[in-house]
């Protein structure tokens, strides 16, 4: 069961819920900022300080692009 048929399910039993955006419960930025960290533990082990360094970045402002979405739509 996906997260559309949960919404849907959810939306019909409280019937206020129709036009919430999956986009709103989708965590795509957190699972690449995993991905991201994930690869710079692997080049920091191999030694590629370079692209460690870097993939620690990405993983770094992807989390606070996360964050921030998830303050406004809990605030919208």
């Amino acid at each position: 069961m996906d997260i559309t048929t949960s919404l849907g399910s959810i939306g019909t039993r409280l019937g206020s819920v129709d036009n919430v955006s999956v986009l709103q419960f989708s965590g795509d930025f957190l699972e690449l900022a995993i991905v991201f960290f994930v690869i710079a533990l692997v080049a920091a082990v191999l030694g590629a300080r370079g692209v460690a360094g870097l993939s620690m970045t990405i993983a770094k402002w992807l989390v606070i692009v996360f964050l921030v979405l998830a303050v406004v739509s809990l605030l919208l």
